[in-house]
């Protein structure tokens, strides 16, 4: 615990220059993942390099990978050391193709084994990517959850961010009997993860929070199919009565920026889309840039779209 302590104390130190920003506004970019192996790692470069040119907040790539890329560590590490090159504060939140869809030789799910690994790679520092460090608060700080490093959250003015890992296979649902362990002990993981945030942006009054995940939670699937995913639940059904119930009672901006085009295939680019105080934008490929400004309504506005 004494642990835990001093390094939320550590963080929230080093993070008060960027909470001194509260009524300027600033700006971000989303990255998306790679669109297949052939833009694979140049996909990644180039949208790093345009953004070193930019002056943005941070920069988070939302997925590491592309689908049908490896999910080899030697692959993992040439996309570690991309991150470590950019200029901008880089932080980076897991799609499903970064493991719940890896597949071993013989055609079985190495999924497990391939978070372990990410989260041995990527999320054990205290402090983002690139140049400019930004202090992170993890989850995995939280005794009961040390294992859920990819959640992290950070603040920068009156704008809480964080990431959640929510892949977009059905939130890894798998259609199995027995316990299904992984999803069940992730969602537990994440609905404490959810409640804590809310409760900081509310105890601060905070005007916004922006969650990063790679499904959208509050798309409707009315079915889906699929060896990682079930007919019989919809894997993201509880994580969306919980965000809905915590809008309720929290009176600032909610935007879930996301990169799931199965659910939103109808989804208008460069548009967030509202409905009361929750906001969707679906993120396409190369990258996306977000202004937040306080003085505006919406508090979020998409300034630009670049696409290769």
């Amino acid at each position: 615990m004494h642990s835990f302590v001093s390094r939320l104390l550590a963080a929230l130190i080093l993070a008060t220059p960027l909470m001194a920003q509260a009524d300027n506004p600033f700006s971000f970019a989303v990255i998306a993942k790679p669109v297949n192996a052939t833009a694979g790692a140049k996909s990644v470069s180039d949208a790093i390099l345009q953004t070193d040119k930019d002056n943005l907040a941070f920069v988070l790539v939302n997925g590491i990978k592309a689908d049908n890329e490896s999910c080899s560590d030697a692959l993992y590490q040439e996309r570690r050391v991309l991150f470590d090159r950019a200029k901008n504060g880089l932080i980076v939140s897991l799609s499903a193709s970064d493991w719940a869809r890896c597949m071993s030789a013989r055609n079985r799910s190495i999924a497990i084994e391939r978070i372990a690994r990410l989260r041995e790679m990527f999320f054990t520092d205290e402090f983002s990517f690139g140049d400019s460090k930004l202090p992170l608060i993890r989850q995995s700080a939280i005794p009961s959850f040390g294992m859920y490093a990819e959640n992290m959250q950070w603040r920068i003015g009156e704008i809480l961010f964080a990431t959640l890992n929510l892949p977009n296979n059905n939130n890894n649902y798998l259609n199995a009997a027995g316990r299904n362990s992984e999803y069940e002990d992730r969602q537990v993981a994440n609905a404490d993860w959810l409640k804590r945030l809310f409760i900081t942006a509310r105890s601060n009054k905070l005007h916004g929070i922006v969650l990063f995940s790679d499904a959208n939670p509050l798309a409707h699937r009315a079915h889906t199919s699929g060896f990682f995913s079930s007919e019989k639940r919809e894997g993201f059904a509880e994580i969306r009565r919980q965000i809905l119930q915590a809008a309720k009672d929290y009176h600032g901006r909610i935007l879930i920026v996301h990169g799931d085009s199965d659910a939103d295939r109808t989804a208008t680019r460069q548009s967030i889309v509202w409905k009361d105080n929750i906001g969707a934008l679906r993120i396409d490929p190369a990258w996306t840039r977000i202004t937040v400004d306080p003085a505006q309504k919406q508090l979020f506005s998409v300034t630009a779209h670049t696409r290769k």
